[in-house]
């Protein structure tokens, strides 16, 4: 008997560990909130990136070209604080839309890297031919989440990372 106790109470043990594990796991598969955001994120940005493909145009980089032109002359710097961008994919979407010619380095002296942006005439031109297709992206966004969504997407972006609504 007492064989037969050693061998049991880990067994015990093990299956109230695994409905521990199973209740956590469902717990965070159910309820995170981060997991949302980044399934969300990558379905509205495959909505733009399809409304813009024909312009060579990706959703980030209508959003760097839009902040530039807002907001440009402007450092890289300061574009990734007011984003919240990493350093490499910053300076990866950049170069793309330096090499296109959207947008260019204005020289202040310095070692290059500091120099501020701003959007060139064909990044302008860029800007107003896609207006249709962002149209197109925005239509099937807010079908796709509704009045409340859409007001909740410009709130929260509104008021944690300032980016102002209207």
């Amino acid at each position: 008997m007492y064989l037969h106790m050693q061998h049991s109470a880990p067994m015990k043990m093990e299956s109230n560990q695994k409905k521990h594990d199973k209740a956590a796991i469902d717990q965070i598969g159910c309820e995170c909130l981060l997991s949302r955001a980044r399934i969300l994120n990558r379905v509205l940005t495959n909505i733009y990136d399809d409304e813009l493909r024909g312009f060579g145009l990706k959703a980030t980089q209508l959003n760097l070209l839009v902040t530039v032109a807002r907001v440009g002359p402007v450092r890289r710097i300061d574009i990734g604080k007011r984003l919240h961008l990493d350093p490499s994919t910053l300076t990866r979407n950049l170069k793309i839309m330096l090499t296109n010619g959207w947008i260019e380095e204005i020289r202040d002296g310095e070692d290059g890297r500091g120099s501020p942006l701003q959007v060139t005439a064909k990044g302008r031109d860029l800007l107003h031919q896609i207006v249709p297709s962002w149209r197109k992206a925005q239509a099937r966004t807010h079908k796709l989440i509704g009045d409340n969504g859409a007001t909740l997407l410009r709130k929260l972006a509104a008021n944690m990372i300032g980016i102002p609504s209207r």
